[in-house]
């Protein structure tokens, strides 16, 4: 990673740390096989309100993963293991690449942002 990069911080240790206790399930509401059957629930490719069909065939694509082969050092691997436990490792491996893309499309994105602040257009 580039030393000049700073580290944005997370809080997902936390989050993964916490058990939910017997009084937080109160809180959430019970699905019911009428929200299921919704036909006024919204769905959005893009940003652009779509109909059902469409915004399911978007989410089933969304959903379909790759087969690809890809070489890791054995150290590399065998941290996502001890991490995952064994199995879904190669989940655990998806989820950081995908934190890695988010994290620098949110980093360039503020950098944007304080430049703009900074240098205003005259």
């Amino acid at each position: 990673m580039n030393a000049k990069l700073k580290n944005i911080g997370s809080d997902l240790d936390k989050v993964d740390s916490h058990v939910i206790a017997a009084e937080e399930y109160e809180e959430i509401p019970e699905l019911t096989a009428a929200d299921f059957d919704r036909t006024d629930a919204a769905w959005y490719v893009g940003g652009k309100a779509v109909g059902q069909a469409e915004g399911l065939a978007a989410f089933q694509s969304a959903m379909k993963k790759q087969k690809i082969n890809i070489t890791l050092d054995t150290d590399v691997v065998a941290w996502f293991k001890r991490q995952a436990g064994g199995r879904g490792y190669q989940t655990l491996i998806n989820a950081t690449l995908r934190e890695a893309m988010t994290r620098k499309t949110l980093e360039e994105t503020l950098r944007k942002v304080i430049r703009e602040e900074l240098h205003p257009a005259l």
